[in-house]
């Protein structure tokens, strides 16, 4: 293991953003196991509490968008495995991405937030398609726009669409919110008890140390298009907002 030796930059910073400042415009990923509270399905108090801390961030100025996971659901690569098509295992997945992302626009709209969906998939009846420049006026409005239905192609996961999202409405970096776990660490916490937490950890490094948090064509997205990446735990009643303030939390990725 390489000991990272480099200045610790905060997560205002490396977006781009005036020291001192918070992120202009974020990502946030959500994973879908979070939204169903450990089980199938949507736990509505979940869901609210997601809500809040979004809603509180947006108050602040911050201009929000949300890429959410379906594995909730659906998880095409675990229904392939049971014998499923995978093309077909995958377009489920992303249906079960715009159900999380209709319970998340219900509740930021309860909360006082104009919100839209945009789907990746054409379903006109509960969500625009998604045009990056629309999203884009959206959020200079001061909306919250989630992103559905994933890329709309199989095989793309729901990590790998919120770094190419990232880049099309230009935003300063992507907040990667994992369920069971705070940041990146050099093993797997959960099966090595000599795992260490990482703060700082560069794309290049993660690749070549196998670091798995995040799906390797996200972190290879980001790292040739220099965007940074904050991994942080989703449990916690804050870390959202700490995360988007850019308090210490979880570990800063950079190119």
């Amino acid at each position: 293991m390489t000991v990272v030796t480099e200045q610790v930059v905060p997560v205002e910073d490396a977006a781009g953003s005036p020291a001192g400042g918070k992120p202009r415009r974020v990502v946030l990923k959500l994973s879908g196991e979070v939204f169903g509270g450990g089980s199938i399905g949507v736990d509505p108090d979940v869901v609210s509490a997601i809500a809040r801390q979004i809603a509180t961030v947006v108050r602040r100025g911050v201009q929000v968008s949300v890429v959410v996971g379906g594995g909730n659901f659906f998880r095409g690569a675990d229904l392939q495995k049971r014998g499923m098509d995978r093309n077909r295992a995958d377009y489920m997945g992303m249906l079960g991405t715009v159900m999380n992302s209709l319970a998340l626009q219900d509740f930021l709209e309860k909360e006082g937030v104009e919100t839209r969906v945009q789907s990746a998939i054409t379903m006109a009846q509960v969500a625009e398609p998604y045009i990056p420049l629309r999203a884009i006026r959206h959020l200079q409005k001061g909306r919250v726009v989630i992103f559905g239905a994933g890329a709309g192609m199989p095989y793309f996961s729901t990590d790998t669409v919120a770094a190419q999202r990232a880049l099309e409405i230009k935003a300063d970096v992507v907040l990667m919110s994992k369920n069971g776990v705070d940041g990146v660490y050099t093993a797997d916490p959960r099966t090595d008890p000599t795992a260490t937490k990482l703060d700082f950890v560069t794309f290049a490094e993660a690749l070549q140390q196998g670091l798995r948090v995040a799906d390797a064509t996200a972190f290879s997205l980001c790292m040739d298009n220099g965007m940074p990446m904050l991994v942080f735990g989703a449990e916690g009643p804050d870390t959202i907002i700490k995360a988007v303030g850019g308090e210490k939390i979880g570990t800063l990725i950079t190119a």
